[in-house]
């Protein structure tokens, strides 16, 4: 039997996969054949697979290096499921469990080691893994290794010596998020100078995204869960105090809500994640702490409460919805108040280099929420790839932006900052326009200026709407340094001449539904709801006893195939993507004797 016949029988019987997914053939070609690979795939793209059969094939034990103990659990649980000899090797393991994971390492017991890269690298375990055959090395999250990456940690740039120390020994890296320029840098710090690179796309058609304006946040979140009742969910905002805010307003209005933060303690942060991987709670509010080792495949959305601080852990993030690939929803509050303050947090930085990077990433984010156009095609343009057409799957393709002509609105507001002086912000120059009668006003003699009142007749968040697109075209800038005072540019003249005109978009407030999705469908076929509602609730009792989270035994997407073609033998059983050999004699007579029950109703 050739290598590349018995990874396809691999595929099918371990993982119960008929077909491989794009690019994942010629990248386990080619660790199979010892050669080093650099692999950007889309998260839920099937990364692991690329080094997962080829280490049930070489000789020795593959090395997974991964930054996360969570998500090393995650990954060996799955593993475990799927009966194959995988073990985890960090900090979390007792004395007793530390002896019997490196006692079956030695006596060459496992397929596959997930260890950390502190653990890695301390110089006891780099002899001991001197002593043994190595069948690979694969780097996660190889971002990380890069200053330019968005998550770069330190400890990861020392896994570079792996290359001198076992230059026999094929390497992978792995990331789903790396613009051109971070690629560079991991190739070159890892070694993989003469790697494979395979670049699979960063599209996730399954996905749908929606930016609107932030101006009451819980209600716009509020709206936006409406349509997601009974589904899993991650909300992420940007301080601890924020978190708990967020998360104990959703539990009080009846929603399974919690908190996760840096702040609370380990234990706690522990009990929350198991709490939302087994489904026994259906939301997450969190800081950028939670998340990266998140394996969860039927998270059905994600909301960013507050502005990220750059495209990649955008995209990171969203990507934690829909892993399975069904359809998921991902939401973002954009708020100009957020630009300030992540703005403010940069400038704080004491490396002039680094602080010039994060500047220049936030400066794309906040260009990805003013867009007016497809948003898929400004988050993929990102990332040096382009799509073809319109996406047709976000707010601007699905409800394009009303527009109007803005041009007396534009001169009124640009008169009113020259008239301040250029010496006042936002909400100043928005209450001398609608004639607000405050102290401070009557103080600076501002409601002697001609402009006092004269846009009396719209709301405050309107005129700030229109104050933030004309710093957007480049009519007026916000001093961030100074108070974030407005000035006028040069640019502002012609329009304040009127010798220009101005056509803006009508701002985005309310959480519009595009389209009532009802249950995700999967493929090209429909199945029965209470079926695969009844297999759920089987599945969640088989998790529960396994103490395993729900999807390890099965994803949604292979009940809904089953509660679709409703096999009823073993035979018809295997024929289910998602079902191998181990799990059909562990876990399927359950699930068949669920299904010739509901047909017997």
């Amino acid at each position: 039997m050739t290598q590349s016949i018995e990874a396809r029988q691999i595929l099918h019987e371990v993982f119960g996969y008929s077909e491989y997914r794009p690019s994942q053939e010629p990248i386990i070609d080619a660790l199979i054949a010892g050669q080093d690979a650099f692999v950007l795939m889309p998260t839920g793209g099937g990364k692991s697979l690329c080094f997962q059969i080829p280490a049930l094939i070489r000789d020795g034990v593959a090395i997974v290096i991964s930054p996360l103990i969570s998500l090393m659990k995650d990954q060996v649980d799955a593993l475990l499921a799927n009966g194959v000899r995988a073990a985890s090797y960090n900090s979390s393991l007792k004395v007793v469990e530390t002896r019997q994971v490196l006692a079956r390492l030695h006596a060459g017991e496992l397929d596959l080691l997930y260890v950390a890269p502190e653990r890695l690298l301390s110089s006891g375990f780099l002899e001991r893994l001197k002593t043994l055959p190595i069948a690979l090395f694969a780097i996660d999250e190889a971002h990380c290794v890069s200053q330019w990456g968005h998550d770069f940690r330190p400890e990861y740039v020392q896994l570079g010596r792996l290359r001198s120390l076992f230059p026999d020994v094929p390497m992978i890296g792995l990331t789903a998020t790396a613009d051109p320029q971070t690629r560079q840098d991991v190739l070159k710090r890892l070694g993989l100078q003469q790697a494979h690179c395979f670049i699979t796309g960063f599209d996730r058609p399954n996905i749908r995204y929606t930016v609107v304006e932030k101006q009451k946040p819980f209600a716009q979140l509020m709206a936006f869960l409406e349509d997601h009742q009974q589904e899993a969910g991650i909300i992420y905002a940007l301080s601890r105090k924020r978190v708990e805010e967020v998360a104990d307003r959703l539990a009080a209005a009846g929603l399974k809500a919690r908190a996760y933060h840096a702040g609370l303690g380990s234990n706690e942060r522990k009990q929350v994640q198991e709490m939302f991987l087994r489904d026994d709670i259906q939301i997450v509010v969190a800081t950028v702490a939670f998340g990266m080792g998140i394996d969860k495949p039927n998270v059905r959305f994600v909301v960013h409460y507050d502005l990220p601080k750059n495209i990649e852990s955008y995209y990171q993030e969203t990507g934690r919805s829909g892993r399975d690939g069904l359809p998921a929803e991902v939401l973002l509050l954009f708020g100009y108040g957020d630009i300030a303050i992540s703005r403010g947090l940069i400038e704080k930085g004491g490396n002039p280099e680094q602080k010039r990077i994060e500047l220049h990433k936030l400066q794309a984010m906040v260009g990805f929420g003013e867009a007016q156009t497809c948003r898929r095609r400004v988050l993929l343009g990102y990332f040096g790839e382009r799509l073809e057409k319109d996406c047709g799957n976000c707010d601007i393709c699905l409800n394009p932006p009303e527009t109007y002509d803005a041009t007396v609105d534009a001169q009124k507001a640009l008169s009113c900052v020259f008239r301040v002086g250029q010496r006042f912000g936002v909400g100043h120059v928005v209450e001398v326009l609608r004639g607000a009668q405050t102290q401070r006003i009557f103080d600076l003699r501002h409601d002697k200026l001609s402009t006092y009142g004269i846009g009396a007749e719209k709301v405050a968040d309107a005129w700030s709407s229109l104050l933030r697109q004309l710093i957007h075209h480049g009519y007026l800038v916000q001093d961030v340094a100074n108070y974030s005072v407005l000035k006028l540019t040069a640019s502002a003249r012609p329009l304040l001449r009127g010798e220009e005109t101005l056509v803006l978009a009508k701002p985005r407030i309310r959480v519009k539904t595009l389209q009532k999705k009802g249950r995700p469908q999967v493929a090209d076929f429909d199945y029965d709801d209470d079926l695969f509602d009844a297999l759920r609730i089987r599945r969640k009792q088989l998790a529960d006893a396994e103490g395993v989270p729900p999807y390890v035994i099965f994803g949604d997407a292979t009940l809904a195939e089953m509660a679709a073609k409703m096999p009823t033998d073993e035979e018809a059983m295997l024929a289910i993507s998602g079902v191998g050999k181990h799990k059909l004699q562990r876990f399927c007579g359950e699930f068949i004797d669920e299904i010739i029950s509901y047909m017997c109703r």
